[in-house]
């Protein structure tokens, strides 16, 4: 009996043992959902309140850039206009090109690189709008694979271009799912730009995707050189960027849409390995 009673008590306090470790392990996990969701919950509202204190001085310096552009056409035609009226006027006997005909150049010269400034410029405007500003989710229920195949189609031709070959594995059953399309392509296309760059001279960009009970997963693989892990956690920070000429801010845009959408991005990459970026996003109730 006392047997019988010793047992039940060790297999009781092992059982509570058990629980006690399972409630630990599912108190930590919940735990830290909860400070990422919390975490992402001040992001955007810090998001939210840059964009409407932004907006007013984006719009101020949008109009008067709109000016600038227009009177820097006006002038480059003034003297194009001039240039060629200093052709017809030379001498057939005079240098190929006299001094008036060389300044004219040397003019519009420069007044096309302020042009092409200003376009820089506004663009630069409008990527930050883009990222910062408020973003309007119109969400319909569609297949992301119908998504994905509609602008692999679209980026082809420009991968080919840097002789990148896509490859793609679509799940067979549809990914359904609440999303705004438009803001979806731009997510996916950012990490299909991103990839391309990654990959200089040639490469894999490769396109998979499956689902569990919940999420659609999607994965936008390169072959390119990796990332190195102590830039892994920078490489969603707003303006970080390795490459010349970028502006920092299509990976961080690429993460606001996906959670705006309910969904989680995550990098995985090695040196050497190329990058692989795994997209989740809730599927939509059938």
């Amino acid at each position: 009996m006392e047997k019988i009673f010793f047992s039940f008590c060790l297999g009781a306090t092992l059982a509570a043992l058990v629980a006690w470790q399972l409630s630990v392990h599912w108190s930590k996990k919940q735990h830290q959902r909860d400070k990422k969701l919390l975490r992402r919950t001040r992001g955007a509202e810090r998001l939210a309140e840059l964009g409407t204190l932004t907006s007013g001085l984006a719009h101020e310096i949008r109009n008067p850039l709109s000016t600038i552009k227009m009177n820097l056409q006006l002038l480059s035609e003034n003297v194009e206009r001039q240039l060629k009226e200093a052709k017809n006027s030379q001498d057939p006997e005079d240098e190929p090109l006299d001094s008036t005909a060389q300044n004219y150049r040397r003019y519009l010269r420069k007044l096309n690189l302020l042009i092409g400034e200003t376009d820089r410029l506004s663009e630069t405007l409008n990527e930050f709008l883009r990222y910062a500003g408020k973003m309007e989710l119109h969400p319909i229920n569609c297949d992301v694979n119908e998504i994905l195949d509609d602008l692999i189609d679209f980026f082809e031709p420009q991968a080919h271009c840097k002789n990148i070959q896509i490859r793609k594995s679509l799940c067979r059953e549809p990914l359904k799912c609440s999303v705004d399309v438009d803001l979806l392509k731009q997510a996916f296309l950012n990490l299909f730009i991103n990839a391309i760059q990654a990959m200089e001279h040639s490469g894999e960009l490769i396109i998979r995707t499956s689902r569990t009970a919940e999420n659609a997963l999607i994965n936008i693989t390169d072959t390119g050189p990796g990332i190195d892990p102590q830039l892994k956690e920078k490489i969603f920070d707003a303006y970080y960027t390795t490459r010349s000429g970028g502006t920092g801010l299509g990976l961080p845009t690429c993460r606001r849409i996906i959670e705006e959408h309910r969904g989680h991005i995550e990098l995985h990459s090695e040196p050497g390995k190329g990058s692989n970026f795994t997209i989740e996003l809730p599927r939509a109730v059938e």
